[in-house]
């Protein structure tokens, strides 16, 4: 922070809890400034800090999570889910791992959808049991899964909202009703969403995880996780991070800062172009199905659009001609990138077969509802008229053969 100098300017100070999203991912709860302050945040550089002699006071310490820049994007993060506090970390997968690692312990129980990011399924079926944890993946929607899955060592419920890549949407609050009844965490992995789109806190998740990499930092510049909660939770994950390590350097949690400011704006331009995409998509040939939840025929459609202020920039198709399709339309784009991750301005393209569920067999893929032939799109801010000519020639590509 900025060293204090002359008088307070009058009429500045921390938004109140009331302030919409574009405001709170300007401002978020900053203390009041000083006349002579800078109005961009500073990067405070630095590994450690001063401490009194004779201790007390907290430790400063770069590796613990309580950086200024640290601190403050969490600041802003928890304003923006409608949660008490929040971690920023080095990745999404980071948040994951500490948060699964701070709600249970060996002999515990986790209940997750089957419908979850690949490396998540990894975590979940490979690494959490070397560490004496067991886990049963569920069908969300079908009824009473939940209730019939629990244990008496359940201690998390882990979904994904909207899901990656098929994008279904999700209703978190019966869960979390199951869940104080038992006393249990429902845990929300709402990267898809970003809290523009939806809060998951507001409809009773105990844990909001994002992969802050995505639309958060919102410019493919910056790796980094965030895990929205209470505060005994938080503090539980910044003890683990402690241990493990993986904190966001300054810089990056600055970059994120500056992600959040344009947040709001460019939310609200990827969910208009993706639905203007995922229409024009549907009436393309070569498109076997489109996969959208802003779309009458999605099967969550009236579920996105009760829970959801948009319904996101990601979208997903499966082209008639199966992976050989895929592979000559991805070769053909000259304006779409062909690159993993997603939420960024410009748009990327991707086939989970080689990416985020590379480690599944086609037939455990085709379980989980990604046939051949599916192409993931992270629908950037370009103009829609540009994406359309360049998945228009791409198309064309795809049936040539």
């Amino acid at each position: 922070m900025a060293k204090s100098r002359g008088k307070r300017a009058k009429g500045i100070s921390a938004p109140a809890q009331t302030h919409g999203p574009s405001t709170l991912g300007i401002h978020g709860h900053e203390p009041p400034r000083e006349v002579g302050d800078p109005v961009a945040p500073v990067i405070v550089q630095s590994a450690t800090f001063l401490n009194p002699p004779s201790g007390g006071g907290g430790l400063l310490y770069t590796r613990y999570g309580n950086n200024p820049n640290q601190e403050a994007v969490s600041a802003k993060l928890a304003a923006l889910e409608g949660t008490e506090a929040a971690i920023v970390l080095a990745s999404g997968m980071a948040a994951i791992s500490l948060t699964l690692l701070a709600l249970t312990k060996a002999g515990d129980h986790i209940v997750a959808s089957r419908f979850v990011y690949g490396w998540t399924q990894r975590l979940l079926e490979e690494e959490m049991p070397l560490r004496g944890m067991e886990v049963t993946f569920v069908d969300p929607w079908e009824k009473r899964v939940w209730r019939e899955a629990l244990r008496p060592r359940t201690r998390v419920l882990y979904v994904e909202v909207p899901t990656n890549p098929t994008l279904r949407v999700f209703d978190p609050s019966p869960l979390s009703k199951l869940a104080r009844e038992h006393g249990i965490a429902v845990v929300v992995d709402a990267t898809f969403a970003s809290p523009i789109n939806m809060r998951p806190a507001a409809h009773g998740a105990d844990v909001v995880i994002h992969s802050a990499t995505k639309y958060l930092g919102g410019h493919s510049d910056l790796i980094a996780g965030v895990v929205c909660a209470s505060r005994g939770v938080i503090d539980e994950i910044q003890s683990k991070l402690k241990l493990y390590g993986p904190a966001i350097d300054p810089h990056a949690a600055w970059l994120l800062d500056r992600g959040l400011r344009t947040l709001a704006v460019r939310i609200a331009r990827h969910n208009e172009n993706a639905l203007a995409l995922a229409r024009w998509f549907a009436t393309r040939d070569g498109v076997q199905r489109v996969i959208y939840p802003g779309l009458p025929e999605h099967p969550d459609h009236a579920e996105a659009a009760r829970l959801m202020s948009g319904f996101g920039g990601m979208l997903s198709i499966v082209l008639a001609g199966g992976d050989a399709a895929a592979d000559r339309f991805c070769e053909a784009l000259t304006l779409a990138v062909n690159a993993p991750s997603l939420g960024g301005v410009e748009t990327l393209v991707s086939q989970p077969r080689h990416t985020s569920h590379s480690s599944l067999t086609a037939a455990e893929r085709a379980a989980i509802d990604i046939p051949p032939g599916f192409v993931r799109i992270s629908v950037g801010t370009e103009d829609v008229e540009d994406l359309m000519a360049d998945f228009d020639m791409a198309l064309n590509a795809a049936t040539a053969a």
